[in-house]
């Protein structure tokens, strides 16, 4: 019978404990990849739901979601007369806190205009918005059952329809809302701060002999405009070509163009690169104590049998058998505290607050670290086995 099996069935209490311990290790490891997966899907699930081929911003800026981008929203007229655009929308992103009794939550607010670009792809429950005005579609996530009103500012907006797996790249549900009910939330001031801005406006002109005799009123709906939006959404032709569209847009028209994957590349650079090197780090650290823990577990139970690999060797067992012995406890170790942590992640991610996501890929890539630190933390129970001195096993030394 093999050598190794026989030690761990003479030591299998201690053994199984050992590994559960490991697994449970291992497990906070898997989730830490987890989350990092979940926060990059996350992150771009926002991006890439309107299925738009360009983003148009405001010049200088990176977009919606990295910087501050506010655009005329009648700037997709223009827009949509460039050769190679099929499909032109104004959007407009804003991260709001909401309260649905004693429920308080943030939820990412897009508003777009219905029939055009930046609608969610799928309704899961519910219908899509219809109206005009005062609908609202949410994230299942969320929590917010059907038919539900919300207030907002001064409007109420019912609930209509549910989606599923769309959040902002902090994790917040998206809530989707018509364009105008969007832009008054955003842009359009309280009674008091419109006021206050007349009264400001109105001093100001005063302090201008030219425009003394000019009304602050007058001139208020000019500045009170809250036709804006954060992004125009552009949907190419088949045959046109990215590169030439978004140079003509951004030469004749004075705004930034930037494909989807640039998108995604500014979003996951400048909103999530130090929570990934932030896993990243703790992933490594978390490796090194098992790799420790591991060569530990292994030198201490290598010590523990010091007799019986004396008898071994005085019997004759050459040393690539005893090598190999320790080789397969680590290596079955290894394994085994792989499986738990691999079983309990898979129970436990549904239980996070943000989406954990554990890929295959990742999985393997795991798998082969854990088998390499398992070969190296098995080097100092070899070497240890093999500078035992045969006549310990006569002598009645440990």
């Amino acid at each position: 019978m093999n050598l190794a099996i026989r030690d761990i069935q003479y030591r299998l209490g201690r053994f199984l404990l050992t590994a559960l311990g490991l697994g449970l290790l291992l497990a906070t490891v898997m989730a830490m990849g987890g989350i990092y997966r979940g926060m990059v899907e996350d992150a771009l699930s926002i991006v890439r739901t309107p299925g738009a081929d360009l983003w148009v911003v405001q010049k200088d800026t990176n977009g919606p979601f990295a910087e501050t981008s506010r655009i005329p929203e009648d700037v997709y007229r223009i827009i949509r007369a460039v050769p190679g655009v099929r499909e032109a929308s104004p959007i407009a992103f804003q991260s709001l806190q909401l309260r649905v009794g004693p429920k308080l939550f943030r939820v990412q607010l897009v508003g777009h205009r219905p029939g055009g670009l930046g609608a969610p792809p799928a309704v899961v429950a519910g219908r899509p918005i219809v109206r005009s005005r005062y609908e609202m579609l949410i994230d299942r996530k969320a929590g917010i059952p059907l038919g539900t009103e919300i207030e907002i500012g001064r409007m109420t907006l019912t609930v209509v329809g549910l989606t599923e797996g769309i959040v902002s790249n902090a994790g917040d549900p998206a809530a989707f809302v018509s364009l105008q009910d969007a832009q008054e939330i955003q842009f359009l001031k309280a009674d008091e701060a419109i006021r206050n801005d007349r009264a400001r406006l109105e001093a100001d002109l005063h302090a201008v002999p030219a425009l003394a005799t000019v009304p602050a009123p007058a001139l208020a709906p000019i500045l009170q405009d809250t036709h804006l939006a954060n992004a125009i959404l552009v949907r190419l032709e088949p045959w046109a070509d990215p590169g030439e569209v978004t140079q003509r847009i951004e030469r004749w028209n004075h705004y930034r163009a930037m494909t989807t994957a640039e998108q995604e590349e500014v979003l996951a650079k400048s909103v999530i690169e130090r929570a990934r090197q932030q896993i990243l780090l703790f992933r490594i650290i978390l490796l090194a104590v098992s790799t420790v823990i591991i060569a530990l577990i292994i030198y201490t139970m290598t010590m523990e049998k010091t007799r019986d690999i004396a008898t071994l060797k005085v019997i004759g067992a050459p040393d690539w058998k005893i090598g190999s012995l320790i080789l397969q406890e680590s290596l079955t170790l290894g394994l085994l505290g792989f499986g738990l942590g691999a079983i309990l992640i898979g129970l436990a991610a549904d239980y996070f607050p943000r989406r954990v996501a554990i890929l295959p890929f990742d999985q393997y890539i795991l798998l082969g670290i854990v088998v390499g630190i398992c070969v190296l933390a098995s080097v100092l129970g070899i070497r240890r086995a093999l500078s035992v001195d045969p006549t310990t096993a006569l002598g009645g030394g440990a």
